[in-house]
């Protein structure tokens, strides 16, 4: 295969990836022939690699290295026991330099130095002092504003834990996911704008408030300018900023919970993975330094919601001494190609979308006729991205770009695939393979292989697997989610290939959890939407692959004597998008005669997303009412 895209010499000698690799095969004593062979002695050496990682990039900590890691499988989370850190003090070690460039969709913008960050935080931490201790919990109910990251290194420097979810949720999304996390503290905007529209949140904050009384403090941000009253448990940011003091940092261990992020099954609500400092931080490192080549010269942007694990991980750039861009507003306004027009007026090095945004781009007949002279990496994540999308990126936006989508999720606050500035781009494919991921594509036995499509899996433990899920003493919904199917090895529920030259190409989900635009939406949100409405006998809600991204779905069963009208389906989505948030709002609502069931009792969501895909049905004896199943195949893309 003739690869789209190959990286200079040049570029090959100045990326940070070649640089670490030859002090690898200096302190160990290797010769690495190409990128496979280094990634194999990753995996196959993988206590040496990390150890070398933590040095490699000066991070900050205490205590001892060894044991490396005590359990290679996953049994427990194995990970540096006798090693302390703090991610805020990672994150804040430089004294100069732009740190956070804020772009809003307006136009307005602003910048903070690493000085005026490390201020910020300071400032927030010590008046946090009083409410918080190691341990405890603050939740952002945000835009991507610096407000959102100023709240998160504040807590982390007191020891505490970070969650997020962004500002167009709605109540019940807001309170399914904080009434298990239980923060003390809720950091929260009076409002946002988002095309052009601006929405004003304090009755939402206000009910939020009611709904979770374990909240001691609510900081609302003036986002709209409009003022915020302060009443009960609400204070304004402002007022509640302290006094310009020095910032200290409480080390923590390893293990200690960092992130609390939210992921869904089928059933229930959302599910709070938590992950752990010093994890997060290192498989950050790795991803940001070495598979996407970031630099302390370099300006990033990820087009990303608080929502969203990119939001964690472009955060985490900060440990370079990058530029850091957060982008808050619709990427459509006032166009989609005035957007891109930003990348090249803010020399934006390393941007990150989704393959939903470059087909809009692309649908729009957007073509760059100007030099992208910064631009030196695309990123892509989210879904699949499709081989006629680097068409259109090589023929339309630039040749000389390094085109890396990267796949990994919110289950590991990171990737297992990835992109590399070293090696070739090949059409359709995803470069490689993470550094000290042991990724395998396991056929229908069980065993790897290579060139055929199969089950993700991970037979090996590494820094940023999750630590557990709240409310989950016994590990049984933990164990269900990942390590049911293979016993103590890591599946994942995504169909891959991985390809002869160690490219990964992705066919998407194997499991029944919507993925729309990269964000994880489990059904059951959706069905106790649903369940409410007296006209809807039941339901049944999939996710449908359609130009690169995931477009939901709602098949619904009507109740006797009902029909399918125009009011009903407004009110579907009307009552979907209030109380969960627009991503969660089916693109096509669908009537059938009747839903698909195993005999169990279950609902065939696996069934029907195979069926709209035209992939071959498994398991079939398990229906319940197997007749049904040929309604849906109109419905095929």
């Amino acid at each position: 295969m003739e690869a789209m895209w190959r990286p200079s010499q040049k570029r090959v000698d100045l990326a940070q990836m070649t640089h670490f690799q030859k002090e690898v095969e200096k302190r160990f004593e290797q010769s690495f022939r190409d990128y496979q062979s280094f990634h194999r002695w990753s995996v196959e050496n993988s206590e040496d690699f990390w150890s070398f990682l933590l040095d490699y990039f000066d991070v900050q900590y205490s205590g001892e290295k060894k044991p490396i890691c005590s359990d290679h499988g996953f049994s427990d989370y194995g990970w540096f026991p006798h090693v302390k850190l703090n991610f805020a003090e990672n994150l804040l070690r430089h004294d100069s330099g732009d740190a956070l460039h804020f772009l809003h969709e307006s136009g307005r913008q602003y910048k903070l130095s690493y000085p005026e960050l490390r201020l910020k935080t300071g400032q927030l931490a010590n008046s946090l002092k009083a409410l918080l201790k190691e341990g405890d919990v603050l939740a952002a109910y945000m835009p991507n504003c610096p407000e959102t990251v100023i709240s998160m290194l504040a807590v982390s420097s007191l020891g505490g834990t970070f969650t997020s979810t962004s500002c167009d949720f709605g109540v019940e999304g807001v309170v399914d996911r904080f009434s298990q996390s239980r923060p003390k503290v809720l950091v929260a905007v009076n409002g946002y704008e988002y095309n052009g529209k601006k929405h004003d949140l304090m009755e939402k904050i206000e009910e939020v408030s009611i709904r979770l009384p374990f909240l001691e403090k609510i900081i609302v941000v003036d986002f709209l300018g409009t003022g915020v009253k302060a009443e009960g448990k609400i204070v304004s940011w402002d007022d509640f900023l302290g006094e310009e003091r020095s910032l200290s940092f409480v080390k923590v261990p390893f293990d200690h919970p960092q992130y609390i992020m939210y992921s869904s099954g089928t059933t229930g609500k959302p599910k709070c993975i938590v992950h752990t400092v010093g994890g997060t931080l290192l498989q950050h490192i790795k991803e940001l330094g070495l598979h996407t080549d970031l630099t302390k010269e370099k300006s990033i942007l990820y087009f990303t919601t608080c929502g969203w694990m990119m939001w964690n991980w472009l955060v985490s750039s900060l440990f370079f001494g990058a530029r850091v861009c957060l982008y808050e507003g619709s990427p459509g306004m006032p166009s989609l190609g005035e957007f891109f027009e930003i990348i090249k007026r803010e020399e934006i090095n390393i941007f990150g979308t989704s393959p939903k945004f470059l087909k809009a781009l692309e649908d729009s007949g957007y073509t760059n006729s100007e030099p992208l002279e910064s631009l030196e990496t695309i990123l892509s994540t989210g879904a699949p991205l499709l081989p006629e999308q680097y068409d259109y990126v090589y023929h339309h936006l630039k040749r000389d770009i390094c085109l890396s989508s990267i796949a990994g999720g919110t289950d590991i606050i990171g990737c297992f695939m990835l992109g590399n500035p070293t090696i070739a781009v090949y059409r359709g494919e995803i470069q490689c393979l993470g550094l000290g991921m042991d990724v395998a594509a396991y056929d229908e036995k069980g065993q790897a292989i290579i060139g055929k499509e199969g089950e993700l899996v991970c037979q090996k433990s590494f820094p940023s697997r999750p630590l557990k899920f709240l409310d989950d003493e016994k590990g049984e919904r933990f164990h269900q989610a990942y390590f049911s199917v293979y016993e103590n090895i890591w599946h994942h529920g995504d169909f891959i290939e991985i390809t002869e030259q160690g490219g990964v190409k992705v066919f998407g989900r194997s499991d029944a959890t919507l993925n729309p635009g990269g964000v994880r939406i489990g059904t059951a949100e959706i069905y106790r939407q649903t369940e409410q409405l007296p006209w809807i006998g039941d339901s049944l809600c999939v996710g449908r692959e359609v130009d690169g991204d995931v477009e939901v779905v709602l098949f619904v069963k009507l109740a006797a004597g009902k029909s399918l009208t125009e009011d009903h389906l407004k009110e579907v989505k009307s009552v979907i998008r209030s109380n969960t948030t627009p991503r969660h709002v089916p693109r096509h609502v669908w009537a059938v005669t009747d839903i698909p069931y195993t005999r169990s009792g279950k609902k065939m969501e696996l069934a029907v997303t195979r069926i709209l895909a035209k992939r071959k049905l498994q398991n079939i004896e398990a229906v319940a009412n197997p007749e049904c199943l040929k309604e849906y195949e109109q419905y095929q893309v």
